[in-house]
């Protein structure tokens, strides 16, 4: 890691309902960020199943520290020698048929650092979709951050995009990350908008990672993975399809923006 850059990387795919196909997906993107020079990844929402239907997560849930899903992801953070944001996975829940979409964070060494539970959990309906995560999905309550070598990330998940509360909460951030599977319909109409709105308000750094295409449940999701820097300027970014995006986290630029225009000092509330 050069002084004052990282390299950081979105995957994007489009999930299937079987995890081992999903996961041979995520080991060969996660594999060309590596390649690229990426010093962290990011993995989408729900990466590791889009079931048939909403309850087949449940299936595959895991608890902490035990599960097929968090070994891939710790080995593979390991193999590389990178820090992984594993998208979210399935957790344990204390409901009964639910479970906590639980992003989790891994070190270069594969040690789990810290989890986020998605907070926000989506509903919308208009014409013939319709989508309430509230069915399957418990929220969490706990606001999450963590230090990695660059400085402290600010973690959430899609539909928290919405909610710059929550970003504010997390306090002075060079990178916000944001997995999802943000749909067709609400994507085209808001997803670019959120995420550079979120880097302007912060004046940080904005890592992406979506599910982007058809889907085999007949979900179509919005795609365009992006990095966004601290003044809103689009770095990288993918339409469509697998693939990875990749861009530098320049700590010298995040100065300079905070240095031109210390809107963070002036804040009254």
């Amino acid at each position: 890691m050069t002084q004052g850059l990282m390299k950081a990387a979105a995957v994007q795919m489009v999930a299937t309902p079987q995890p081992d196909e999903n996961m041979a997906a995520a080991r060969r993107l996660i594999g060309q960020a590596a390649q690229q020079g990426a010093h962290l990844v990011l993995l989408p929402e729900y990466w590791p199943i889009m079931g048939l239907k909403e309850a087949d997560k449940v299936a595959h849930a895991e608890r902490t520290g035990d599960g097929p899903i968090q070994a891939f992801m710790s080995g593979i953070a390991r193999e590389h020698g990178i820090w992984l944001i594993g998208g979210t996975l399935p957790m344990a829940a204390a409901e009964p048929n639910k479970v906590l979409n639980t992003l989790m964070v891994y070190n270069s060494a594969g040690e789990r650092v810290i989890r986020y539970d998605k907070i926000h959990l989506f509903n919308f309906t208009r014409g013939d979709e319709s989508y309430d995560e509230a069915r399957t999905i418990v929220p969490g309550s706990s606001v999450t951050t963590f230090e990695a070598p660059f400085g402290k990330v600010g973690l959430s998940v899609c539909y928290d995009l919405r909610f710059p509360e929550l970003y504010r909460a997390m306090g002075d951030c060079a990178l916000i990350v944001v997995p999802a599977a943000f749909t067709y319909t609400t994507g085209e109409a808001h997803w670019e908008l959120l995420l550079r709105a979120r880097a302007v308000e912060n004046q940080c750094y904005v890592l992406a990672a979506a599910q982007g295409g058809q889907h085999v449940n007949g979900r179509r999701t919005w795609g365009h993975s992006m990095l966004i820097d601290p003044w809103g300027e689009i770095k990288s970014e993918l339409p469509e399809g697998e693939g990875v995006v990749i861009g530098d986290i320049d700590l010298e630029h995040l100065q300079r923006v905070r240095d031109s225009l210390p809107a963070l000092k002036h804040r009254k509330m």
